[in-house]
């Protein structure tokens, strides 16, 4: 039986975090990764502008075969998933509604309160906040604009982002008692969680959306919506890029844990 073939969608590197994360729990895959570097960050656009940029990404991802598209944008996902899913003829999955999920059960027990952390056009969306409340869980957003360009610039374990981080999580725990849960609303942010762990009040969990978005599409590869994995050992995988090829092989190393090959320029026409 073939393998499926995985088209990974973001508007740079950091969707990188959540293609390391689907190789974790579906190695036996072939993956697509589709990286806009031409046109981020996605955060400071409109909404239509965003909807047309990932829109164009999702054809392309599957004139290239992909049979399934993980959209590993947090700003695309929360902005334009329908829209997405209206222009592909294949399953998408996006990066927050599995994250709020496994927010909500791991606050479930508790607290039933979230702080969800993000770039400032995902929490200027509400997406988390909605899903959250749809789970019945009372959440707290808090954009950290900063930590992006910290962590693309390698500086992960850096006294200034220790301090950076300090002063966000201090601002978004601060008043809103019994918060157990730190939702990672940013596919950036999982190289920060030893910071932001050591960081976090006692006895709050960190919830990674990237983690949480491979093991939704694991589910759903069991399921009979997508194809099962067949059990040809290992993956391939082809990265194409709108900006320098170079530039994402140095950066994109940092986010996926290894070296990139195989990276194609593209030109997505206006």
């Amino acid at each position: 039986m073939p393998k499926p073939v995985i088209g990974v969608f973001d508007s740079g590197f950091g969707g990188l975090t959540v293609l390391k994360a689907l190789l974790e729990v579906i190695p036996d895959a072939d993956y697509l990764y589709f990286g806009d570097t031409a046109r981020l960050p996605y955060g400071s656009k409109s909404v239509e502008t965003v909807a047309r940029y990932a829109c164009e990404a999702a054809r392309f991802l599957e004139q290239q075969g992909a049979e399934l598209l993980v959209i590993a944008c947090n700003t695309a996902t929360a902005l334009a998933l329908p829209q997405i899913r209206e222009a592909a003829s294949v399953k998408v999955v996006g990066v927050i509604e599995p994250g709020a999920q496994q927010a909500a059960a791991a606050a479930s027990s508790k607290s039933r309160r979230v702080v969800v952390i993000g770039t400032e056009a995902t929490i200027s969306s509400h997406a988390y906040q909605k899903a959250l409340a749809g789970l019945q869980i009372e959440s707290r957003e808090k954009a950290c604009p900063l930590l992006v360009p910290l962590v693309e610039e390698g500086w992960v374990e850096h006294p200034v982002t220790e301090q950076v981080a300090k002063v966000y999580l201090g601002e978004a725990f601060d008043g809103f008692g019994g918060a157990d849960v730190l939702l990672l609303g940013c596919t950036h942010y999982p190289l920060l969680k030893p910071v932001l762990q050591r960081l976090v009040p006692e006895g709050v969990t960190l919830v990674d959306s990237a983690e949480s978005t491979a093991l939704a599409v694991g589910e759903l590869l069991k399921s009979a919506e997508v194809r099962q994995v067949s059990k040809q050992a290992g993956a391939s995988m082809r990265f194409f890029v709108t900006d320098s090829a170079e530039k994402f092989r140095r950066l994109g190393t940092r986010f996926l844990g290894r070296e990139i090959k195989d990276i194609t320029h593209v030109d997505l026409k206006e």
